[in-house]
């Protein structure tokens, strides 16, 4: 259908590689929207050809080729307003349905909303229920959804060009379907039109099956009926297109001035009872703008990994509402510090706190379930501070690269060193202990407990006797001994 605001407009340039060969820029307009399509003569006469086989179009409309100074710039600006009168002609001749060589030419497909639904409407004809069984990770972009959105409204035929591969129908039974599902926008106008993706609303509730769902380069204002699918999304991933977690998960918040999450018992008077995501178990929104980790989060009570990684963090909190979590990625947000950081993570078994601006482990030392902990690309530079998770019982990988610390002498074996019996378990910057490695922490363990045992009595006011003496010297040979021993046994010098 051709609203009655679309118009037809069109110059001549010259192709500066190809000087014997003219291209026509046809300027489109569909109310506020506006594209460019670039074609040469021969072009015009194909459409006319196939129009004037399909449709029966008066095959006298299109001007003739020229012969004689075809090249000639007079010829040309005349061609030029003979063409536009062409196109113009054509779709006043049809002005309930485009024939679909003429939208295929104008670029309907690519930017006006019937063309865009028509296309994808086909191309689900022949490929959806192959798409589906496969159960492959389907594309949209949000100027598709967006058309989509928009036929929904209004009140005509799913199917208008009398062609049945084009109804709308083929959309909505796959959109009910598909369990995964990529939206991907742009920033700056969609090709050659003025169409800004950011600025569509679209409307997510036609999905109905919905497992796993990725955004990217989308305002969050514009994605509508993303909380429809709170009891079916298993994994949500948003980039680049939000400054709060709560325009996401709980989009309706701004409605009302209280509200709870349901099955929370609330001592407080609340104006609405949020349903939870109920499914949801991989929430990851990194790359966005986000500068805190609000109460929308209690939302979403089985998520076991969470992504919020560069962002704008400079604190950690609310994830205590989150027992099941289990993996934490805080890389390269404004974190300098991490206190108690067990009262705010629970249990959980992998976290990545590289490209912070950290300088103190304190806040580390109760993560008994840490297994793997990402520290590179920080500000440590204190040999003492690898105490604080040195005690960790179940540490087995930790990163400290691009730290200050690392340009301390003998670095390696230093910090396996905090770690005592359990440095042969710890792989540090992603690097196994060797043997080498071992033997020399051996060492700096016997040296370490020495002084340990002078201070201890240095401290009491007491001297350190010959008997106590000779007993660490034979307590560091013995150590010595046993280092020996074991560089043969490996068929070391």
């Amino acid at each position: 259908a051709l609203p009655a605001s679309r118009s037809i407009g069109k110059t001549a340039s010259n192709i500066s590689e190809f000087p014997r060969q003219w291209v026509y820029i046809i300027d489109v307009t569909d109310g506020q929207h506006r594209w460019t399509v670039k074609h040469r003569y021969s072009d015009f006469y194909d459409l006319h050809e196939k129009l004037t086989a399909e449709k029966k179009v008066d095959r006298r409309l299109l001007p003739p080729k020229k012969i004689l100074g075809k090249n000639s710039k007079s010829l040309v600006e005349r061609r030029q307003k003979e063409l536009e009168l062409y196109l113009q002609t054509l779709l006043q001749q049809f002005p309930q349905v485009t024939p679909t060589p003429l939208t295929n030419f104008l670029h309907f497909h690519l930017y006006e909303i019937n063309g865009i639904t028509a296309a994808l409407a086909e191309e689900l004809f022949h490929k959806g229920e192959q798409l589906l069984q496969a159960g492959e990770v389907f594309s949209l972009r949000p100027l598709q959804l967006f058309s989509v959105s928009q036929q929904l409204r209004m009140a005509k035929p799913t199917c208008c060009n009398g062609d049945a591969k084009t109804d709308l129908g083929h959309i909505l039974d796959f959109t009910c379907r598909l369990r995964y599902l990529k939206i991907s926008g742009t920033r700056g106008p969609v090709g050659t039109s003025n169409i800004q993706e950011a600025s569509l609303p679209f409307d997510l509730s036609v999905f109905k099956s919905l497992l796993q769902i990725e955004i990217t380069e989308c305002s969050s204002q514009q994605i509508l009926g993303l909380s429809s699918l709170r009891s079916s999304l298993v994994t949500m991933s948003i980039h680049r297109s939000t400054e709060s977690m709560m325009s996401v998960l709980v989009p309706e918040a701004s409605e009302f001035s209280q509200w709870e999450p349901e099955g929370v018992e609330s001592g407080c008077p609340v104006t609405a009872v949020i349903p939870v995501w109920r499914n949801l178990t991989t929430l990851d929104m990194s790359h966005n703008c986000i500068s805190s980790i609000d109460s929308s989060v209690k939302l979403m009570p089985k998520v076991e990994f969470l992504d919020l990684s560069y962002n704008q963090l400079s604190s950690v909190e609310n994830l205590q509402h989150l027992y099941n979590l289990v993996h934490v990625d805080l890389s390269y947000n404004n974190l300098r510090v991490l206190e108690a950081a067990h009262t705010r993570l629970g249990n959980i078994k992998t976290l990545n706190l590289a490209g912070n601006q950290l300088d103190r482990l304190t806040g580390l030392t109760k993560l008994y379930s840490l297994v793997s902990l990402d520290l590179s690309h920080n500000q440590l530079a204190q040999l003492e501070e690898i105490r604080n998770i040195g005690s960790l019982p179940c540490l087995e990988k930790l990163n400290l690269s691009s730290n200050p610390i690392c340009i301390i002498p003998d670095y390696r074996t230093k910090v396996l060193a905090q770690f005592g019996d359990r440095a042969a378990e710890v792989c540090l910057d992603c690097n196994a202990t060797t043997e080498k490695e071992l033997d020399t922490v051996e060492v700096l363990k016997a040296i370490q407990k020495a002084k340990e045992a002078k201070d201890r009595m240095s401290g009491n006011d007491k001297k350190v006797d010959s008997v106590t003496l000779s007993n660490i010297c034979i307590f560091i040979d013995f150590v010595f001994i046993s280092i020996l021993h074991n560089c043969i046994n490996h068929g070391k010098k």
